[in-house]
């Protein structure tokens, strides 16, 4: 009897949430950022699982048995760092659990010291790392590519499409990194969050699954990285050349709309991830590009797993078109690794943008593939469209006041990857720098002079911590501000721990104010009210009078005396300034 199968459309996070628990994945980790932070929320939200599940069981059957039979059993919890993370998640790997890390594309770069270490020492369970990444970067720092992490841990690396493929490519990597004793890497992006389409659910993994095997230490290193790459990669290699998740789908002109009298002879796109959505949008519409160019055929390779390239497969792609346009978000991951053929166009030829890849500029390619080379994208054009866009400090801040005082003063400020970086541009220019989430006290122990360290407590407890603990111990001169909102503001509003009584006992000098206790003036030391006539520098090196103006600026005057007071002393001073985040603690 034919197995019974029904398609149930969701969306691409709808679809890896469902794989998951197909794949009997019982330990889930997660820190909190763009785009993974609603990923993670199915996983928690146990109300939101079962209307899910609700919602597909009449129209999903497998093998017979209907979703509503599977059995919601997991852990899933938010950690502060994504080393962190992955470190748990592989206690649970060779105890013979599978599990699931969600982070964005940054927190791989934590994570990569236990990820890289892990390939050649193996563990049991099946363990994927879900990667996060923000081309167009909406919500992070940077727009960097979580793929390259599959070449220089040499892991395999999936990049679906659609929702579908999201499903297939999820329940493929748990099997795959059981079979080769490896993590694997899926990475994803907002598109697949928003796309939507119909999956088919395969039949559900069940226990038990490989715990760690202690037969590795027989071998030294040098010899566990000659083993993996005698046994463990050639099974990579041989998986993205079979694998149905890389597929070529022809397009000729009786298909496409497009003539046959091209000067340019076959084209070709290779594309990956979301990207290969936006392809086969643009080819099942059937409308030329420009009126005087045709296209006799079109060839699309699809490819859902990267990382080891199917390169035998690519290189027939290659021969069989004159012309081939890399379609990729958000680095030239693909392109810089076949472009030496010659006949290959994208990024590197400016034919596309580098980081997010839409709808108008495959189309754009397409039009133009018979330039040769193209001038970048202009840098000016593309800050004149995002110049309103950028998101800024909530008007109702509690820390408002604090930004607007930290720019009056002639000292370097360090910020973090928290709300404090929205301080950095003008009007506020608070902070002098930014480079990572945590890294604040770190950077201003550098400062020439004892500077400024503004950090949040989700950003202490993800790695803060460790600078501060240098900056006790090897003697640092900075004042740090603690940030304590108690949430991670940027990400969700997740809750986070209090430090305090840990910093307490790392450094002795550390003080604690209250803005929301202290909203109006209070008296000073002597019982008058501060009037506050001394003279101060902004950042640009103008006098401001913190009289009148000051006393606009500031809640109470009690805080700037305390902050100036602790840059006039020799050492480490910690304060932890209190504030109700009015976004998720009102």
């Amino acid at each position: 009897m034919k197995e019974e199968k029904e398609a149930s459309k969701c969306t691409g996070f709808e679809a890896l949430y469902l794989a998951a628990l197909d794949s009997d994945v019982s330990f889930i980790t997660g820190v909190p950022g763009y785009p993974v932070t609603s990923l993670m929320e199915l996983f928690l939200r146990k109300p939101a699982e079962e209307e899910l599940l609700n919602a597909s069981k009449a129209k999903t059957l497998v093998s017979g048995s209907a979703t509503s039979k599977i059995v919601l059993d997991y852990s899933a919890r938010w950690l502060t760092n994504e080393k962190v993370a992955l470190e748990t998640a592989l206690g649970a790997s060779v105890s013979g659990r599978r599990a699931l890390v969600l982070v964005k594309h940054v927190g791989m770069n934590l994570l990569s010291d236990p990820l890289i270490t892990s390939v050649t020492h193996t563990i049991g369970a099946g363990l994927v790392i879900i990667a996060g990444d923000d081309p167009g970067a909406k919500g992070s720092q940077n727009e960097q590519d979580s793929r390259w992490y599959g070449r220089i841990a040499e892991i395999a690396v999936f990049d679906p499409a659609s929702p579908d493929t999201a499903y297939r490519a999820l329940r493929r990597a748990y099997e795959l990194s059981e079979e080769t004793k490896t993590p694997v890497i899926l990475r994803i992006t907002a598109g697949l969050e928003r796309s939507k389409g119909n999956i088919i659910r395969l039949p559900k993994s069940s226990a038990p699954h490989p715990e760690f095997d202690r037969a590795i230490w027989k071998n030294r290193m040098v010899e566990k990285h000659r083993l993996f790459h005698s046994r463990t990669y050639p099974l990579l290699e041989e998986e993205a050349e079979n694998t149905d998740l890389n597929v070529v789908k022809k397009r000729t002109a009786g298909n496409t709309g497009y003539g046959l009298n091209s000067r340019y002879g076959h084209i070709g796109i290779i594309s990956s991830g979301f990207t290969s959505s936006i392809v086969e949008e643009i080819l099942n519409t059937q409308e030329e590009f420009r009126a005087e160019v045709f296209y006799p055929e079109i060839s699309h390779l699809s490819l859902g797993l990267v990382n080891p390239l199917p390169l035998k497969k690519i290189k027939a792609f290659l021969r069989s078109n004159q012309k081939v346009l890399v379609a990729e978000e958000s680095e030239p991951f693909i392109e810089e690794q076949i472009r030496i053929i010659g006949n290959v166009y994208g990024k590197k030829t400016g034919h596309l943008p580098y980081g997010q890849v839409r709808h108008e500029d495959i189309e754009f390619a397409l039009e133009h593939l018979e330039d040769e080379i193209l001038e970048p994208a202009d840098i000016t054009s593309l800050k004149a469209a995002k110049k309103n866009n950028r998101t800024g400090i909530c008007d109702d801040c509690a820390y408002l006041p604090l930004y607007r005082f930290l720019n009056t003063l002639d000292v370097r400020v360090a910020g973090d990857m928290g709300c404090s970086v929205r301080s950095a541009p003008d009007p506020l220019a608070a902070v002098d720098v930014s480079f990572a989430l945590g890294s604040a006290i770190s950077v201003a122990c550098g400062f020439e002079k004892k500077g400024i360290a503004v950090i949040g407590d989700f950003a202490l407890a993800h790695s803060g911590i460790l600078g501060l603990l240098s900056a006790a111990t090897t003697g640092c001169n900075v004042l740090v501000l603690v940030l304590q909102n108690e949430v991670a503001a940027m990400t969700g509003g997740q809750s986070v721990s209090d430090l305090r009584k840990v910093v307490e006992a790392i450094t002795l000098d550390v003080s604690v104010f209250d803005i929301d206790t202290n909203e109006k003036e209070a008296p000073d030391d002597t019982g008058n009210m501060t009037d506050g006539t001394e003279k101060m520098m902004d950042k640009t090196g103008n006098k401001k009078e913190a009289g009148r103006e000051m006393e606009k600026q500031i809640s109470n005057p009690k805080l700037p005396e305390l902050i100036q007071a602790k840059l006039a002393l020799p050492g480490l001073s910690v304060i932890f300034i209190k504030g109700k985040c009015r976004k998720y603690r009102s």
